[in-house]
């Protein structure tokens, strides 16, 4: 059962009910006090089933049903009906709750004004109070459902906000994976077919240099496809810091001689941070294989007291070919400047004035 149809038939059962209550009360034959009722004939009879079958549309339309149930209940009144206020209450708490406050409000004003009009002062007072009463819990209802309505709609924008942040933090992922290594691998494979004739020996230490990084780089690409699947646990441990002397290993098959170094007092890092440390260097050494031009590249890591500072310099063109950054190198910049901004970090990058390209990156720890 869909929702419409679930609310249909609840709208539906709850006018069945208020029709058969106002209907039993208003032909009840006597009074409390044991006097015969007068009773509202057969037109009275009708107005009141009209009002009680109007509350099927409630939720659609609160204020033109408010309306009819209002001229249909003093209609019944005035032809001798006896408490009969229940399809009026209902129609006014509803239009309360959808947000009719004026046509509510209107419908107490004419509806008091009817009933007080031969009435004694008593009665009168009685009754103004007891429709304030009805005003004040309807609003507050509105005012509760209100609120609910808007924490739910937090949660949810939440939750969406979330699956984006993931979305992103895996899509970082698989691009300084496959970048870093397809980079690898192309300079390998290049090397492989022209040495593979003059010096079959190299040719082969490039293709066992493919291998091994194809391998490793489907051990990454298993562990976030994992993340993608909501396994329970991932498939590999994150990358860190610890794993740098991987990716100098893999860049100095390509042809680039890349030092390592720290300063400062090291320390084990938070996962995200180390994690973020692992990628900006592996995307800043990815652009220098690819786009630099050079073949020296340093990588420094200065642990400060309440920071990481990563530095990565080439001796390249500066990242630029014709003064134009490559889209490619583009994208991994603002991959390297979203992961360090997650953070709270800052990252820098642009050609060096002596030469070279550097990326320069703090990382609160």
């Amino acid at each position: 059962m869909t929702t419409a149809t679930r609310r249909w038939a609840i709208d539906a059962a709850l006018a069945a009910l208020v029709t058969g209550v106002q209907l039993a009360v208003a032909l009840a034959p006597l009074r409390w006090n044991g006097h015969a009722e007068s009773q509202p004939g057969s037109f009275g009879i009708i107005l009141l089933i009209i009002a009680g079958a109007a509350l099927v549309a409630r939720r659609r339309f609160p204020g033109a049903v408010l309306g009819v149930v209002l001229a249909a209940t003093l209609g019944a009144k005035a032809l001798g009906a006896q408490y009969v206020w229940l399809a009026l209450i209902v129609a006014f708490c509803t239009a309360v709750l959808r947000g009719r406050r004026w046509p509510a409000i209107a419908s107490l004003v004419v509806g008091y004004a009817a009933s007080v009009w031969d009435a004694r002062a008593e009665f009168a007072l009685l009754l103004a109070a007891g429709l304030v009463t009805l005003l004040s819990v309807a609003e507050l209802s509105r005012a509760l459902n209100a609120r609910a309505a808007a924490d739910r709609r937090g949660r949810e924008e939440a939750i969406r906000r979330r699956a984006t942040e993931e979305r992103l933090a895996i899509a970082r992922d698989l691009h300084d994976v496959v970048a870093h290594s397809i980079s690898v691998i192309n300079v390998q494979a290049n090397t492989a077919l022209h040495l593979m004739d003059r010096q079959p020996s190299r040719a082969r230490e490039a293709l066992t240099s493919i291998r091994e990084v194809s391998g490793q780089t489907l051990g990454e690409l298993s562990a976030v496809l994992g993340a993608l699947r909501d396994t329970s646990a991932p498939l590999a441990p994150a990358p860190g810091v610890a794993r740098l002397d991987e990716l100098a290993a893999r860049a100095r098959s390509a042809g680039f001689e890349v030092s390592v170094s720290a300063e400062g007092g090291v320390r084990d890092l938070a996962a995200g941070v180390d994690a973020a440390a692992y990628r900006i260097v592996q995307e800043a050494l990815t652009n220098a294989v690819r786009h630099s031009g050079g073949h020296v590249a340093k990588v420094r890591l200065r642990y400060g007291p309440d920071d990481l500072v990563i530095e990565v310099t080439d001796d390249g063109r500066g990242g630029v070919t014709g003064g134009v950054v490559p889209p490619v190198a583009n994208s991994g910049l603002a991959g390297m400047g979203e992961r360090a901004g997650a953070l709270g970090g800052t990252l820098t990058a642009g050609p060096r004035p002596e030469g070279g390209f550097r990326v320069l990156a703090r990382l609160p720890t």
